[in-house]
């Protein structure tokens, strides 16, 4: 059976004070079951975080990693640093960072590989903005993203994978791809892994769903047979709101 991820990005947000608040109410309301609840915090936090998490459901993330193992990057944050300050997730390829930082397929790929050299789970992001996706073009972006950025991993490499479907115009905007758009691409999404890597690695690979995910509209999005769970942006700021959709699998 696929994993069930819950995974909170809290982007650039939280205080490290406001950030432990917040880590504390969730540990504290996460259950023992069978949702696995990821929190990625700014680099700030992790240390400090990864001392609160006491549920075994409960994991840290981080948003991002360097594309290089060490030395003259000045600013930058190794996928060992955070594997060391405790750490088992790591968001890699998110659309703010393809967007706003221009990174491209192959940086992402090199990330996904120091992620996993550093016993790491990415959670490879990828998805389409309006404008592609109004032109129809929206299956084939995605496909070259997946395949520029992963498919060159052995086959227990990909093992270890999770992908999140961001729908980028569905980002911090309110309007959620329909239950029935998501499903549609996560079935393609998995079509794909099954064509490289066979059925077995597909039905195994746990795909997210990322884009406007609430409480309102979770449980009719994770009801779909190929979305696994969600990526969470705004709704992961507060325990209330995250805690609301991470329950929405008792619903389903």
């Amino acid at each position: 059976m696929r994993k069930k991820i819950v995974a909170g990005n809290w982007k650039m947000n939280k205080t490290l004070a406001e950030g432990t608040e917040l880590a504390k109410t969730v540990n504290r309301l996460v259950e023992e079951n069978d949702v696995t609840v990821v929190l990625c915090t700014p680099f700030i936090h992790l240390s400090e975080v990864n001392k609160i998490i006491t549920k075994d459901s409960l994991f840290l993330g981080a948003q991002n990693c360097a594309s290089e193992a060490s030395g003259a990057y000045t600013g930058e944050v190794s996928a060992q640093m955070i594997r060391s300050a405790g750490a088992d997730y790591v968001i890699i390829g998110h659309s703010e960072r393809r967007s706003c930082f221009r990174e491209d397929d192959s940086l992402l790929n090199k990330k996904v590989k120091l992620a996993l050299e550093n016993d790491l789970i990415p959670i490879f992001c990828c998805g389409e903005i309006l404008k592609e996706r109004q032109a129809g073009k929206h299956i084939q972006v995605v496909k070259t993203q997946i395949e520029n950025g992963l498919f060159d991993l052995t086959t227990e490499d990909f093992s270890k994978i999770v992908i999140a479907y961001e729908p980028v115009w569905a980002i911090g905007t309110g309007v959620n791809a329909t239950a029935e758009q998501a499903q549609e691409m996560h079935k393609i999404i998995r079509g794909l892994i099954t064509d490289r890597y066979g059925h077995q690695i597909a039905d195994n690979t746990p795909i997210l769903y990322g884009g406007s995910c609430k409480p309102s509209n979770a449980k009719e999005l994770f009801a779909n047979p190929d979305v696994d769970g969600g990526l969470i942006g705004g709704a992961s700021l507060t325990s209330s709101d995250f805690m609301g959709i991470v329950y929405a699998f008792k619903e389903i």
